[in-house]
């Protein structure tokens, strides 16, 4: 139920934005992982366990979520939540649980994680195109002197199928699989990118190195899910009751996409260009004042939400690090109990008092 209300929030907000970022005429969607840590009881750690550096006590128990974004109004179109360890739990497993939701005619935006042949096979099958960055490995055996010249450092090839199949798919599945598949390739902007957008007239490498910074949005929803709305850590203590947790948060967060495109139309802006944080702050002001239904007040809560803007920050570059310094506790190092019986028995270490 809490699935459906979500997916269902996910459509409202599309009905409600007049097509904005239509890429040629065709609906762009983004894809990305990340990971949300849970509750430490048995049950999670049966689920999620934690990663295997941890010591028992120590750790919390670790899940990976794939999250389907659309990319004209940041609402989230499907997800899925895997283990991080052991068979099937790479962001590829989850991502193959969601391609139903994707449509023919649509352009999948993703990074290195998602070039693989037998996911460009699909999306080509569907009638999806994908736009990703080239894989490590992959990228360091390009040679642009091979295959099909479209220009400089751009080209046409046709790999074929992997001889070895993969765990996780069948006999059959493996057998239906084209035997070979042709992609593009071409360098833009120091990166290697891999396509199944063919034809360099309809769709020349500069545009398609302007649409692929697009994808840094998916980034920014991600951490406005984990940090703004708090999703970093499930706090139920069932895997069940942690998953209704998760769609719980993504339909909170479509809702609030929801309030961002409905003051997007009235200030005639775009959904990207308004702060998420400010209108969530701003909907909870009017929810502890006991809500309103007046039509005119409504109206100029919309204006309000619409007033601040937000940079256009795609393709920005942002150091992994932190400029603010975390407190100088130490990590624990040995389960919380025996920790506990230590401080009641020998109190607090000297630098902690």
């Amino acid at each position: 139920m809490i699935t459906t209300l979500a997916r269902e929030a996910a459509g409202l907000v599309a009905k409600a934005a007049p097509g904005w970022w239509l890429w040629q005429g065709r609906r762009v969607r983004l894809v990305d992982g990340a990971t949300v840590t849970l509750s430490d009881t048995p049950q999670n750690q049966a689920k999620y366990p934690q990663p295997a550096s941890q010591k028992a006590g120590l750790g919390f128990p670790i899940a990976r979520l794939v999250a389907l974004v659309c990319l004209a109004t940041g609402a989230v179109l499907d997800a899925a939540l895997g283990p991080c360890a052991g068979k099937g739990s790479d962001e590829q497993t989850l991502l193959r649980e969601l391609l139903d939701s994707l449509q023919s005619g649509e352009i999948l935006l993703g990074d290195a994680f998602y070039a693989t042949y037998f996911l460009l096979c699909e999306l080509v099958r569907g009638g999806v195109d994908g736009l990703f960055e080239q894989h490590g490995a992959r990228k360091r055996s390009t040679d642009f002197r091979l295959g099909e010249r479209l220009g400089a450092r751009d080209h046409l090839i046709v790999p074929s199928k992997p001889k070895k199949r993969p765990d996780w798919m069948s006999p059959e599945e493996y057998a239906q699989a084209p035997a070979t598949l042709k992609v593009r390739e071409f360098q833009a902007g120091g990166k290697i990118m891999v396509t199944t957008l063919l034809c360099p007239k309809a769709t020349p490498k500069s545009m398609l190195k302007v649409l692929y910074r697009q994808r840094r949005h998916v980034e920014l929803d991600l951490r406005n899910l984990e940090t703004t709305l708090g999703m970093e850590h499930l706090r139920c203590k069932t895997p069940a009751m942690a998953l209704k947790e998760l769609w719980v948060y993504l339909l909170a967060y479509n809702l609030i996409r929801l309030l961002m495109a409905q003051a997007a139309v009235v200030a005639d802006q775009i959904p990207r260009q308004l702060s998420f944080k400010h209108v969530v702050q701003m909907w909870g002001c009017v929810l502890q004042c006991g809500g309103t239904h007046d039509s005119v007040c409504i109206h100029a809560l919309l204006v309000l939400m619409a007033q601040p803007r937000v940079g256009r920050r795609a393709g920005r570059i942002e150091p992994r690090a932190l400029k603010r310094r975390l407190k100088s506790d130490p990590l624990l190092t040995k389960p919380r109990k025996i920790a506990q019986e230590e401080v009641r028995e020998h109190g607090h270490p000297k630098k902690q008092r």
